[in-house]
């Protein structure tokens, strides 16, 4: 029982402040808890590109929560995204050299087998994904089995966008209005737009940005997704009439579509 305490008292002193960790509490809002394991801490051996890294250990860790640019890491034919190197560059600064511990608020592997977690550098406790949302050089990502820290995440992407900051500054990474999304399909887009009808059928709810359902972008929610809204406290039936921005990898059915499986991906504006 005194390691238990040990442990939980050190977990409990560890350093907060804005961009370094954050003072994890018991609630839907971080998703962290302050009994969540953590890391030993391990230094960082390579860096993959600018969301992914190698720790000495051998443990491969996707910055989870972000997305920064793509580079081809062997992908023949793959063309990398604008600022990707850059982006690469800036996890290298941020981390060279240094410790980091892992923190989990979710699922702790995807399914290329690589660790998701949340890195803090030490001893500063700068909290890594933080940074590069501030820098510009990534974009809030989440899944339904990973939405811890939404909050804090979107503030600071936001500050960045508003200073058009990294790739913020740059068109291929701005936010769309529903009209924009043409030849965009199979792409990951940020969409703001007023929703100008609610439609539940079957299976699936619908929030459409435009007149014609056929054409105009539609955000949809299926029903095995349904309850993490509920869970929330949010009727989708309350999105209608206001500016939202939602944010996604687009599909074509019937037109632009994008498919929301948890409320974090929804941004209400208005």
């Amino acid at each position: 029982m005194r390691h238990v305490y040990v442990i939980s008292l050190f977990l409990i002193l560890l350093p907060t402040r804005l961009l370094g960790a954050p003072e994890f509490v018991a609630d839907k809002d971080s998703g962290l808890r302050r009994d969540a394991p953590v890391s030993l801490k391990e230094a960082v051996r390579e860096i993959t590109d600018g969301d992914t890294l190698v720790l000495d250990n051998g443990t491969v860790v996707r910055l989870v929560g972000i997305q920064a640019p793509k580079l081809p890491l062997g992908r023949p034919g793959f063309k990398p995204w604008p600022l990707a190197e850059e982006a690469h560059k800036a996890l290298q600064e941020i981390t060279r050299g240094r410790a980091v511990q892992m923190r989990f608020g979710g699922a702790r592997q995807d399914r290329h087998r690589r660790t998701l977690a949340h890195l803090y550098r030490q001893p500063d406790g700068l909290w890594i994904q933080g940074e590069m949302l501030r820098l510009g050089m990534a974009r809030v990502y989440t899944f339904s089995d990973n939405r811890a820290l939404v909050t804090e995440m979107l503030a600071l992407e936001g500050e960045a966008r508003a200073a058009r900051r990294g790739i913020w500054e740059l068109p291929y990474y701005s936010v769309r209005s529903p009209a924009e999304l043409n030849g965009l399909i199979d792409s990951f887009q940020i969409v703001q737009g007023k929703v100008l009808k609610f439609a539940k059928i079957s299976d699936y709810i619908f929030l459409n940005f435009g007149a014609d359902y056929k054409t105009d972008f539609t955000a949809v929610i299926e029903r095995r997704d349904w309850a993490r809204f509920k869970a929330a406290g949010i009727d989708p039936r309350s999105y209608e009439g206001r500016i939202i921005r939602v944010r996604g990898w687009l599909d074509n059915w019937n037109g632009p579509m994008l498919r929301v499986s948890h409320p974090e991906q929804i941004e209400v504006l208005e």
